[in-house]
């Protein structure tokens, strides 16, 4: 049964869906520079980061992870602080780390636990580097952690539990033990590492041998532990993004297995180059068919093309410039295109616009 919370939230969407079938989505003015600097600036409601200034006008624990260490570098780091400090306060009022934080103030997970929030919240605050601010929620964070710890990992091998479900990139995929969620282990080990002042019960797990063991299929890393041996985006970029791997043969190999999927056409990056049911979805699907399946997705595309420029920069550069003519045909930074680069829609759902990660798109462009 869908929790209120849901129904309010695909209602937003639903009325931004209404609004852009009679006046299409916002065009920005200048270049694709310029343009990318606007959304940023509109993302920020004051109190955080959104986002998008879109129908996503909410935190989000994962997508403002993946824009940290950008807005910090691009001279945001003010704003990334006022940032945590909203998030932290009402997680802490609230007794847990969510995957979202809604307009008015409310935490909630969707669509399940996930994988991600603590990991991310985590690395964020290390790319922050403010220890006031961490000894501040030391007690609060080192609770969440331990949390994490017993819902998550499987204390026996140290990686992700086969038998839940969490929220985690694809949040409308029901995975067994992906790889995302377990590069997401492997990453709060080494980011609490790197910490040192939190508790770190990971530390006992090697997750670079663990994942190698249970993922690597000599060319690629496969999505899940469901027995399935098929090549997925997040599944491939993950482990040499999140700082696990650092092998180039490796990396070599898992972007030629992605290019001769197609998973980089008509531009970076899809999750999986058909709409086979590999894995089941959630009952949500049905407002947005194919939401997670074969769509080109711009969260997962900057990252792509930033672990590409460390073997391929020329490659990385011809990615870039196909980023640069479709932001500038939109005049916008959408969230979603469908297999054939058209703004992903259905009857009910229309590409978010105007998303924060853009700011990963102008840290490689710049």
């Amino acid at each position: 049964m869908l929790k209120p919370i849901f129904l309010k939230e695909g209602l937003r969407m639903f009325k931004r869906r209404i609004k852009v079938l009679f006046k299409g989505i916002k065009k920005y003015k200048g270049n694709h520079i310029q343009i990318c600097k606007q959304i940023i600036e509109d993302c920020w409601n004051g109190r955080y980061f959104m986002v998008s200034n879109g129908h996503f006008r909410l935190f989000y624990s994962r997508d403002f992870g993946w824009c940290c260490e950008s807005l910090i570098k691009l001279g945001y780091k003010e704003r990334v602080k006022k940032t945590l400090e909203y998030a932290l306060d009402i997680f802490s009022k609230q007794k847990g780390i969510f995957t979202t934080i809604n307009p008015k103030g409310v935490a909630f997970d969707f669509p399940y636990y996930a994988s991600d929030s603590v990991p991310f919240i985590i690395r964020s605050l290390r790319l922050l580097n403010d220890r006031k601010l961490i000894l501040k929620h030391r007690d609060f964070l080192n609770k969440e952690i331990k949390r994490y710890f017993d819902i998550v990992i499987d204390k026996e091998t140290g990686l992700v539990k086969k038998d839940r479900v969490f929220s985690s990139m694809k949040d409308y995929s029901l995975r067994k033990s992906s790889c995302y969620d377990n590069c997401m282990a492997g990453m709060l080990a080494l980011e609490l590492g790197k910490i040192k002042i939190l508790d770190n019960p990971l530390a006992k797990y090697d997750y670079e041998s663990l994942i190698k063991e249970n993922f690597w299929k000599k060319t690629h890393f496969i999505d899940d532990l469901s027995g399935y041996d098929f090549v997925t985006g997040d599944a491939n970029v993950f482990p040499f993004w999140c700082g696990i791997f650092n092998d180039k043969k490796m990396l070599e190999s898992c972007v030629e297995k992605i290019q001769q999927h197609g998973l980089d056409k008509p531009f970076p990056l899809r999750y999986y180059h058909s709409k086979i049911k590999e894995h089941d979805m959630i009952s949500l699907e049905v407002f947005a068919k194919g939401y997670e399946r074969d769509t080109v997705w711009w969260h997962m595309g900057p990252l792509y093309v930033d672990i590409v420029s460390r073997v391929n920069k020329k490659k990385a550069g011809e990615y870039l410039l196909k980023y640069k003519k479709i932001i500038e045909k939109y005049k916008n930074f959408l969230e979603l295109f469908d297999s054939k680069g058209n703004p992903y829609k259905s009857l009910f759902y229309y590409s978010d616009e105007s998303m924060l990660w853009c700011v990963n798109y102008l840290g490689l462009a710049e």
